[in-house]
């Protein structure tokens, strides 16, 4: 059973990296029309939604992680419903950059390895644990996510609908986490976590 897990494991983070992802839900901004910006206010677009699309590459690591080893099969199913919706964050910042005429980060495939690791780890410790790890992640990524609506041009009403939408898919995965009784982290561990996500934001935002 083991070794049939590990394929699929490793034909996700395949297709991760080599297959365009899709979302099965609408595109939040599909109904918004295109609105030209200046070139420093496009690019800095481009960088902050390289950001997030990062970020959704460690977030569905982080769950692929958990789920593996997740011991209880509803939590493992909670974890794979994660994963399925930061796919779809995913094909929303894949566009929308394609869109902008930007670029992922190349360093995603580093940052995939980090979060899976984190989140086999967090799996094998127990499932309230990992559950914890869900809520801080995506209470952090909530914030981030916050953050950059304040940053980003007003007139990207596009990117501003994806962010918005996943703000609230984020904030929806920490509610459910604490509901199944998530423990809460140690400040250590918390501000470990934060300081990856520093690292992980000032290189992808140029490269």
């Amino acid at each position: 059973m083991l070794p049939d897990k590990l394929i699929i494991e490793i034909d996700k983070i395949i297709k991760t990296f080599s297959t365009k992802a899709i979302s099965i839900r609408e595109h939040p901004d599909a109904n918004i029309n295109y609105e030209e910006m200046p070139e420093s206010e496009k690019k800095h677009s481009i960088s902050l939604m390289r950001i997030n699309h990062c970020g959704e590459i460690c977030a569905q690591a982080l769950y692929q992680g958990q789920a593996l080893t997740a011991r209880n099969p509803q939590i493992r199913e909670i974890f794979e419903h994660s994963a399925l919706e930061e796919t779809e964050h995913l094909a929303w910042t894949e566009s929308r950059i394609a869109e902008l005429g930007g670029r992922t980060s190349i360093l995603n495939p580093l940052f995939y390895l980090a979060s899976l690791t984190m989140g086999v780890t967090a799996g094998v410790i127990g499932d309230k644990w990992s559950m914890g790890f869900l809520e801080e992640t995506e209470s952090q990524v909530s914030k981030h996510l916050g953050e950059h609506l304040n940053l980003i041009s007003k007139l990207d009403t596009k990117s501003i609908a994806i962010i918005k939408q996943m703000k609230e898919d984020e904030e929806g995965h920490a509610i459910l986490a604490s509901q199944l009784g998530a423990v809460e982290l140690p400040d250590v561990i918390k501000k470990v976590m934060q300081f990856a996500s520093k690292i992980m934001v000032k290189t992808t935002y140029h490269i």
